[in-house]
C-alpha cells in the first residue's frame, strides 16, 4: 500500500481537509502497514566465527576474521570445490598483473607451453643427480642409481661389481675408485646383467691409495662408453 497522506486543508479550519474520521482511518492504515512490515525486519545480528560483525543493529558491517577459512569450513556444504575454484579463477582473471611473477611447485601440465628464459638455470637449480657426490659401499655387488648423484666414490674391500640402475641416455657419471693394494677387480653391470661397456682406454689399478677415475657415458639402456685414468 502506498502512503496515505491526510489532507489538512489550505488554512486552519477552512473546511477543505479530510474529515476527522477519514483522517484517522488513514493513520490506522499507515500504522498497520508499518507494523506488518516490521514483523519481518532484522532486529539484531549475531555472527559466528569466522564471520565477525561490528554491531548488532543499525549500520552493520560483516567481515571474515583473519585465518577464518579452515579445511573444516571448506568441507561444509556451503563452500563447494566448484564455488571455490570459480571464485579463484575469477579473481586471477581480473587481476592478472598480480600473478605475473607467481612461483610454481610440482609438475607443470596443460596445453599452454611454459618457457624458461635463456641463461637462467644455474647449478643450484639443477637436481642433486648433477651436483652431489655419493659414497659407494664395499659389498661384492653395489647398485649405482644413475639418478642419485654425479660422482661416486669407492675404496673396495673386495672385488666389486658396480650394477647400474635407472640409466639415463646421454648422461655421464664419474667414479673415483681408490685402490686397496689387494689386487681387487672392478666389474660394471647394468640392471643385473653384463650389458655393453665399451672400454675406450685405461684399466683399473688397485695399488694402495691409487686413485682411478672412471668416466662412464650412457648411450643406450644397456650400452656405455668407459675410460679409466689415474693421476700422472
Amino acid at each position: 500500500m502506498a502512503k496515505q497522506v491526510i489532507n489538512i486543508g489550505t488554512t486552519a479550519n477552512d473546511g477543505t481537509g479530510d474529515p476527522l474520521r477519514s483522517a484517522f482511518d488513514k493513520v490506522n492504515d499507515n500504522f498497520t502497514e508499518l507494523y506488518t512490515d516490521d514483523a519481518g525486519d532484522v532486529s539484531s545480528i549475531t555472527a559466528t566465527a569466522p564471520i565477525a560483525r561490528d554491531s548488532a543493529t543499525g549500520a552493520v558491517t560483516i567481515s571474515l576474521n583473519d585465518s577464518g577459512v579452515t579445511t573444516l569450513k571448506l568441507a561444509d556444504d556451503a563452500v563447494t570445490a566448484d564455488k571455490l575454484a570459480n571464485s579463484i579463477n575469477s579473481e586471477i582473471a581480473a587481476n592478472t598483473s598480480k600473478v605475473t611473477n607467481a612461483t610454481h611447485t610440482g609438475d607443470v601440465t596443460g596445453s599452454t607451453a611454459l618457457t624458461i628464459a635463456d641463461d637462467t638455470i644455474t647449478s643450484p637449480k639443477v637436481g642433486t643427480e648433477f651436483t652431489t657426490t655419493s659414497a659407494v659401499g664395499s659389498s661384492a655387488t653395489e647398485n649405482i642409481d644413475w639418478t642419485s648423484a654425479q660422482i661416486f666414490t669407492l675404496t673396495p674391500s673386495q672385488s666389486t661389481t658396480l650394477n647400474v640402475t635407472n640409466p639415463v641416455i646421454g648422461i655421464s657419471k664419474s667414479f673415483v675408485i681408490t685402490g686397496s693394494g689387494n689386487s681387487y677387480t672392478i666389474t660394471l653391470n647394468v640392471g643385473g646383467a653384463a650389458g655393453t661397456f665399451n672400454l675406450i682406454s685405461g684399466e683399473y689399478d688397485d695399488t694402495s691409495a691409487k686413485k682411478n677415475l672412471y668416466s662412464v657415458l650412457c648411450v643406450s639402456a644397456t650400452e656405455f662408453w668407459v675410460s679409466i685414468s689415474q693421476i700422472g
